[in-house]
């Protein structure tokens, strides 16, 4: 009795499901099929082959190394055109008055860049004017070669660091006397891997002494508050703490964002 009852619970159950299986769920559904349609065709992926050989000829041995020796130019661009730029200067300049105005966060570091970055475009705007004409216009146009287009490109930007360091030509003979070179009696003496060393080394000292001789009146409003704290006892009071917001006062009723640039301008476009 109990197997009869079991086998008719099991034969409703199947016989349920074939007819739930046969109606469309949900109520209104459309049949559907999943086979693909005749028009439809698979994606195409491209097969992408890359073969590795070794040079055969001296020429394509050169032609590799040239292709290296671009990759890395390209690579050192940004560093080389900031340091045989008037951005180094700039840029170290802000920081000094940053560090003397006693202020941590404000300007931020990377406001302090875009300032000294466009400062410079500012100030060497004729001189990539005269590359672009002289070199790049003509090399696009296929009138001059690469290493002519080179030649051009170089000397507004040699003449430009020259003109720094007229002056002061102490580096460019420390550079030549390293290098065991002959005194140069002008600039077409002097080659391009001395001339650039010489200028951010001119660079660096022009820019500590305007740094100098900005930290000077700061100091001078550190020493009188730290005296002045000494005197009524608060010596636990540090000093950098009250005597920034005179800092500031002093700086801005100067006008010392306007005065600094101008000066910076003047110091490069004499």
């Amino acid at each position: 009795m109990k197997h009869r009852f079991f086998l008719l619970i099991m034969f409703s159950l199947v016989l349920g499901g074939q007819i739930l299986s046969a109606q469309s769920f949900p109520e209104g559904s459309t049949s559907g099929r999943t086979e693909m349609g005749r028009d439809i065709h698979s994606l195409n992926v491209p097969n992408i082959d890359i073969n590795i050989t070794q040079p055969q000829t001296g020429k394509e041995v050169a032609f590799s190394v040239q292709i290296l020796l671009l990759l890395t130019i390209l690579t050192l661009a940004p560093s080389i055109l900031l340091l045989v730029t008037c951005f180094l200067r700039f840029s170290i300049v802000l920081d000094f008055i940053k560090r003397a105005l006693s202020l941590q966060q404000v300007p931020p570091t990377a406001v302090l860049n875009g300032i000294a970055f466009f400062m410079t475009i500012f100030v060497m705007w004729p001189t990539f004017r005269q590359v672009y004409d002289n070199a790049y216009k003509p090399l696009s146009d296929g009138q001059i070669g690469i290493e002519e287009a080179y030649s051009k490109a170089e000397a507004p930007i040699r003449l430009f660091m020259y003109k720094q360091m007229d002056k002061d030509p102490s580096y460019i003979r420390l550079c030549m006397s390293m290098a065991q070179l002959d005194k140069p009696q002008t600039l077409s003496d002097v080659p391009t891997y001395c001339l650039v060393p010489a200028f951010i080394l001119h660079e660096l000292t022009v820019a500590f002494k305007i740094g100098v001789l900005l930290y000077i009146p700061f100091i001078i409003i550190d020493m009188v508050v730290a005296s002045i704290l000494m005197s009524m006892g608060m010596m636990m009071l540090p000093p950098v703490q009250i005597s920034m917001p005179f800092k500031l006062m002093l700086f801005v009723l100067v006008d010392g964002w306007g005065l600094l640039t101008r000066e910076l301008f003047l110091s490069v476009a004499r």
